[in-house]
């Protein structure tokens, strides 16, 4: 049996109609298939590829960590160097109150973390977050998310939970002295790249500080550069009470962390002792990985150039089909009349050689979040691209 067959016969299905691109290698913004076919991703795997697919100084990160040791010992046990000096970095780049790191495998992961957190630091209960939201597929994400779509079918999930409007203060009434946290994308990803005010979000963070509710932000589509600065909450002028990251963070390998005060994650140590645990959580390579990953983001000013490569993408993809782009930096959605009309373009562009995607809660858009290492060349190729495959499905 080729993979083709042993992926549809062996490997666990989640639709009936996967991409089924088969890809033997890769390098920055390529994917190369195993006959010679040569893609763009234009969406980073969906938001992971950040420094690009096999970086350099992220693979020379891994292979000096594959000589010293893998797997020692369960989460916090051990003192382990990629894990410290990858926590003191994130601690370098966040203020001076959020220097405390729990690393985890993914995104999920760290969400159940932030809002186990929450719960055992506040004593309550009650969890409020935004209709629309994705913060995972696991239960507790689950639970959190804003699309009764994906839940109806694992319900009961976990209770206490409330939902407001994304971006609408006079929702945030319902933030009260029962509310131990708001859990809140700062650029929400799935419902198809929604950003809320600096007035918004200022109003939110003043909310929780007058109930004693903990903010939980949750960057692991927005984080590590991706909007234009290294960490999305930076547009907005507040501080999370829990910050949560994952994708991006590992330059492909997984990883994702919870972060939060040393104040806070101390209630971790005692009642029960061992109040969080994980077996792979901080794995050295990955944590070596996303080491690696910073010093790319700070030393090749990827993070700077952000804006630029956002307006070059809007300017080019000006066409009578798109009817809007939303976007927070390098973080797009290109949005089109409806589904009928995107799907067609989709699948001619990845027939082109460019792959893009839609959204979870947003079928009519475009997902364009590509490596931050692109090129102005490869942005104009890509645009050419994605306008041909327009031209061919749409404007007929």
């Amino acid at each position: 049996m080729n993979n083709r067959q042993l992926f549809l016969s062996h490997l666990a299905q989640t639709t009936d109609f996967p991409l089924m691109l088969e890809i033997e290698k890769t390098e920055g913004i390529y994917m190369y298939g195993p006959n010679g076919e040569k893609f763009i991703d234009l969406i980073s795997g969906i938001g992971v590829s950040n420094v690009g697919h096999r970086h350099p100084q992220v693979i020379e990160a891994i292979q000096e960590q594959l000589d010293k040791y893998l797997h020692l010992m369960v989460y916090g046990e051990y003192i382990q160097s990629p894990q410290v000096m990858l926590a003191k970095a994130l601690s370098d780049t966040l203020p001076a109150k959020l220097d405390n790191v729990y690393l985890v495998n993914s995104g999920s992961e760290a969400v159940e973390g932030a809002l186990k957190l929450a719960k055992r630091f506040s004593g309550r209960r009650e969890i409020i977050c935004c209709n629309n939201a994705y913060h995972g597929s696991t239960h507790g994400s689950l639970s959190v998310g804003g699309n009764e779509e994906l839940k109806r079918a694992y319900r009961p999930l976990v209770p206490g939970i409330s939902h407001i409007a994304f971006g609408e203060t006079k929702d945030l009434t319902k933030i009260t002295e029962s509310t131990a946290a708001v859990i809140i994308e700062t650029v929400q990803g799935e419902a198809g790249v929604r950003v809320a005010s600096k007035e918004y979000f200022k109003a939110l963070k003043a909310k929780c500080n007058e109930t004693g509710a903990l903010l939980i932000l949750d960057e692991i589509q927005a984080g590590f550069g991706r909007t234009g600065k290294f960490w999305a909450f930076e547009h907005y002028e507040i501080i999370p009470d829990i910050l949560v990251c994952a994708k991006g963070m590992g330059g492909g390998m997984p990883i994702g962390a919870f972060i939060s005060s040393k104040k806070i994650m101390e209630v971790f140590k005692t009642n029960p002792l061992l109040g969080h645990i994980s077996t792979f959580g901080g794995h050295p390579v990955s944590a070596a990985a996303s080491l690696a990953t910073i010093q790319v983001l700070k030393n090749e000013n990827l993070i700077e150039m952000v804006e630029p490569k956002a307006h070059l993408f809007k300017k080019l993809l000006n066409h009578p089909q798109v009817r809007s782009i939303r976007n927070k930096g390098l973080m797009m959605a290109v949005e089109f009349e409806s589904f009928e009309i995107l799907k067609p373009i989709i699948d001619r562009a990845i027939e082109l050689g460019v792959v893009t995607d839609w959204f979870l809660f947003c079928n009519d858009s475009m997902r364009i979040a590509p490596p931050l290492t692109i090129t102005m060349e490869e942005i104009h190729e890509s645009c050419e691209i994605i306008s041909q495959a327009i031209k061919e499905k749409a404007d007929n």
